[in-house]
C-alpha cells in the first residue's frame, strides 16, 4: 500500500516507517522542516515530505495519492513552558489531518495514535477499551490534549470517517531517546548513578510495551482494524520499582537500597521547572510528571490480541534487549 506517516522522526514513528518499508509498502514520511531525517532517508522505499500538522495544506499535499494515513505526530512531554503547544499540535493537528484526509479521495484508512492517557487512570483495576476518561482532572496538559483529541477521533468515526484508534502504553526499546522512550532514559540515569534510588514505593502501575510490538500493532490496525474501534496496544502491567528490580536481575547488579518518596520528587519537579524557565533547557523531571506516578495506568490488550493478532513480548524479554542495546551504544555499563 501507499502510506504516509506523520511524526515520522519520533521514537515510534521512525520504527514504524522502517517496518512498513521492510514489509514492502510505499512509505512517505511526513516531517518538520529542519528536523534530522537522516535515519529515514537511509531506508529503502521511504520518501520524505516536509510540512507541519498545524498546516492543513502541507498535510493535503503529503496525503496525495496515499491509500492510508498513520497519524503518529504529537507533542509528548509532561511539561512545556507554553502549554498551548499541546492543543495546537495534538488537538488541532488531528483536526487538520481529518480535514486533509477528507479532501484526498485515495485515502481509505486512517490509523490514529492516541495514548493510554486518553483512556484515563485505572487506580485499583485493569481497564480495557470500554473505559472513558472522566475528563474532570488531568495530571498534565499532554493528558488533557489527548483526551480532547480522542473525542474528536471518535466523533469523526461516528460520522463515517474510516479511522481506527490505537492506544500505546509506556513504550520502551531501542531507538530515539525522546520523552516517548522514557524507560530507556530512566535506565540511563539509573545505571549512571544519577538516580540511585527507586522512584516511589511501587504503587504506580504502568502498562509497559516494546516499541516494535506497538509498531506491529499499528500495521495490523491498518490491515485488520475495524473502523471506529479502539485498540489498546499495551503490555505487562508493572511499577517502576519492579522495572528497577528486573533490570538489576538481568544485569546481575545490585538493586537500589532506598526509595525516593513522591513528595520529594514533586518538590524536585517544581525546582526543575523553575530552572528550566531560567535556562531554557527541558527538565528531566517535572511536577506534572510526578503527578502521573500517583496514579495507576494498567490496561488489558486482549481485544488487540484477538482482533489484530497483537503479541506483546514480556517485560523481562523486552528489558533484556533494551539493556543490551543501551550497553552496546555505550550509554550504560554493567
Amino acid at each position: 500500500m501507499k502510506v504516509v506517516v506523520t511524526g515520522a522522526t519520533g521514537f515510534m514513528g521512525g520504527r514504524l516507517c522502517a517496518a512498513l518499508a521492510e514489509a514492502g509498502h510505499d512509505v512517505r514520511a511526513f516531517a518538520l522542516s529542519g528536523v534530522d531525517v537522516s535515519g529515514i532517508i537511509s531506508l529503502a522505499g521511504v520518501e520524505v515530505a516536509y510540512g507541519d500538522v498545524t498546516d492543513e495544506d502541507s498535510l493535503f499535499a503529503a496525503f496525495d495519492g496515499r491509500d492510508a494515513v498513520f497519524h503518529a505526530a504529537a507533542v509528548v512531554e509532561a511539561w512545556l513552558p507554553d502549554p498551548s503547544v499541546f492543543y495546537a499540535v495534538n488537538v488541532v493537528g488531528l483536526e487538520n489531518v481529518l480535514k486533509a484526509a477528507k479532501r484526498t479521495p485515495s485515502v481509505k484508512k486512517i490509523v490514529y495514535t492516541s495514548s493510554y492517557f486518553a483512556i484515563g487512570p485505572t487506580d485499583g483495576h485493569v481497564a480495557d477499551e470500554t473505559q472513558v476518561h472522566p475528563g474532570k482532572e488531568f495530571c498534565t496538559e499532554y493528558e488533557k490534549s489527548k483526551v480532547l483529541a480522542d473525542r474528536i477521533a471518535l466523533q469523526a468515526a461516528a460520522e463515517g470517517v474510516p479511522i481506527t484508534i490505537v492506544y500505546p502504553g509506556v513504550m520502551y526499546g531501542p531507538g530515539a531517546l525522546t520523552i516517548g522512550n522514557l524507560v530507556s532514559r530512566v535506565l540511563i540515569e539509573r545505571f549512571n548513578g544519577r538516580l540511585p534510588g527507586y522512584i516511589g514505593k511501587g504503587y504506580d502501575r504502568e502498562s509497559f510495551c516494546h516499541v516494535d510490538d506497538v509498531v506491529n500493532g499499528h500495521i495490523a490496525a491498518m490491515e485488520k482494524g475495524r473502523v471506529g474501534e479502539r485498540y489498546l496496544l499495551t503490555g505487562e502491567n508493572a511499577s517502576f520499582v519492579q522495572v528497577f528490580n528486573l533490570a538489576a536481575k538481568i544485569t546481575k547488579t545490585k538493586p537500589p537500597r532506598f526509595h525516593f518518596p513522591l513528595w520529594l520528587l514533586h518538590i524536585f519537579g517544581w525546582i526543575s521547572v523553575f530552572v528550566s524557565r531560567v535556562t531554557g533547557k527541558a527538565p528531566f523531571i517535572s511536577y506534572p510528571g510526578v503527578r502521573c506516578l500517583r496514579h495507576q495506568w494498567a490496561y488489558s490488550c486482549d481485544k488487540a490480541k484477538e482482533e489484530l493478532g497483537y503479541s506483546p513480548r514480556s517485560l523481562s524479554e523486552g528489558l533484556s534487549e533494551t539493556l543490551l542495546w543501551l550497553q552496546k551504544e555505550k550509554l550504560i555499563k554493567f
